[in-house]
């Protein structure tokens, strides 16, 4: 998901980018055509930097539909994380596993000397704080 927002920010950096090229390309065509022919000549340029505008302004508001998409997506698929509890916490770390991802083979081997029930529990909760790997 993460991966999928920074794409989704790096597009939107682009667009941005574009859209501050585009608006400072438009402000020198309308001071050269107003230096050049006139009036007539800027409220034409008025009209086609009017169309420009709803276009990319479509473009924008598409794109944070998008992100709004992907980000009720994420919410859905990683509800709020959870801590692991303390008890957990300090059993783990007496057989040496610390914060962060957890491998599976080294946890089973931590619990052995627990029973199912327990083991159960544990791994139940590493899994809604998304400790485990």
């Amino acid at each position: 998901m993460e991966k999928d927002e920074k794409e989704i920010a790096e597009r939107l950096e682009a667009a941005t980018t574009l859209l501050e090229r585009t608006l400072s390309w438009l402000e020198e065509r309308v001071a050269a055509a107003t230096a050049l022919t006139g009036e007539v000549e800027r409220i034409s340029a008025t009209v086609e930097q009017s169309r420009r505008e709803a276009e990319l302004a479509e473009k924008l508001a598409e794109a944070e539909r998008e992100l709004a998409e992907l980000k009720a997506a994420a919410t859905v698929l990683n509800p709020l994380r959870r801590t692991v509890p303390a008890a957990t916490s300090e059993m783990l770390a007496k057989h040496g596993i610390g914060d962060g991802p957890v491998d599976v083979r080294t946890l089973d081997a931590a619990l052995t000397g627990l029973s199912l029930e327990q083991r159960i529990a544990v791994k139940t909760q590493l899994l809604r704080a998304g400790s485990i790997a």
